[in-house]
């Protein structure tokens, strides 16, 4: 199949290993208990999906254990069936509660090797390219997540492992330790990051920028928010996500003022709202590659387009100057000092 997409590849943090700027998400492929709100894709529409996001150029795929408590892995791993291994990037996750039994929870050299088993199985395949904690374990001592995920990585079993939803400082905290130890390092974060939601530049972008660390941008489109079909009184397309689930948490007049500057550089560029938020995301110098969810083939196409769409400087200026964070401290002090020495 032809493609009209111009994909592009990213190194992936400090690693040699190149990943596509858009990444397939797949946390609609499933839809056991609560993930029933966000998608609920069969194996017909997960293959398709697929299909088409590796003809567009995609070469990198997300997904976690605990999508659909193991549906995800399960609908795609049989849709990357009989494809050349060496073809895609395959990242999964590791921290949700995975059933009843008091230790399938967390971090722990126990449960992250129990569970590297299963989603090895379920994926069909005898590595993981990225590996990556789905979130902080307070319980769990950091340098025993970063020793096993270690031997992992020394097992062959793990290429890549990588860290998600951590604030700055663990994140800073577990590279200091694999430093320290010598143990495979965290070598992509994914975190929320949009427009409507810049609070990730606060203290992780700066961590990310100084240690070389890969960003994934998880929920480019606010949760639907940015697609353009929700107005300001709250109402959105019946069956939508944001209708059901309201997540994540948003600045609503804050977004629909972003959104009205979205809306006319759309229309100046003969693009959509979606196309516009996603690529001002590229346009990132701290990201490496946003993930892309798709309910259906209309949707995926929709958000591939976004590669091609270039933003001027006076449109970035434009869209940076409604949707900047407020200057908080330590930030304003730290700006002060910095002038004097040429910084």
């Amino acid at each position: 199949m032809t493609t009209s997409h111009s994909m592009k590849y990213r190194l992936l943090g400090r690693t040699g290993l190149l990943v596509s700027e858009l990444c397939l998400g797949t946390m609609t492929f499933g839809g056991k208990g609560f993930w029933e709100v966000i998608g609920k894709q069969g194996q017909e529409v997960v293959n398709d999906l697929v299909a088409r996001a590796l003809d567009a150029g995609i070469n990198f795929i997300d997904t976690a254990n605990v999508y659909s408590f193991g549906e995800s892995e399960t609908l795609l791993g049989k849709a990357l069936q009989g494809r050349p291994r060496d073809s895609y990037v395959l990242a999964t996750k590791v921290r949700g509660r995975m059933s009843a039994d008091v230790n399938a929870i967390g971090l722990s050299r126990y449960h992250i090797h129990a569970s590297v088993e299963d989603s090895l199985k379920r994926l069909g395949t005898d590595h993981i390219d990225l590996y990556q904690i789905h979130g902080f374990d307070a319980v769990t001592p950091l340098d025993e997540t970063l020793r096993a995920l270690d031997d992992l990585v020394r097992q062959g079993k793990v290429r890549y492992i990588g860290a998600s939803n951590l604030a700055g400082w663990q994140l800073m905290k577990a590279l200091g330790i694999s430093a320290q130890h010598g143990l495979a390092r965290f070598e992509s974060i994914q975190s929320y990051y949009t427009i409507a939601g810049r609070d990730l530049e606060r203290e992780v972008v700066p961590v990310v920028k100084d240690q070389q660390v890969g960003v994934m941008v998880w929920s480019p489109l606010a949760g639907g928010l940015l697609s353009g079909k929700y107005t300001r009184d709250g109402s959105g397309p019946e069956g939508s996500r944001r209708v059901s689930f309201d997540f994540p948490p948003v600045n609503k007049d804050r977004a629909f003022d972003i959104l009205d500057v979205v809306r006319t550089v759309a229309e100046e560029l003969n693009a959509t709202v979606p196309q516009i938020a996603l690529a001002w995301l590229l346009h990132q110098p701290a990201v490496t590659s946003v993930i892309i969810g798709a309910k259906n083939a209309d949707q995926l196409a929709d958000n591939l387009g976004a590669v091609n769409v270039t933003l001027s400087a006076d449109h970035l200026k434009r869209l940076d100057e409604v949707s900047r964070l407020p200057i908080e401290y330590p930030q304003w002090m730290l700006a002060r000092q910095g002038g004097d020495r040429g910084a």
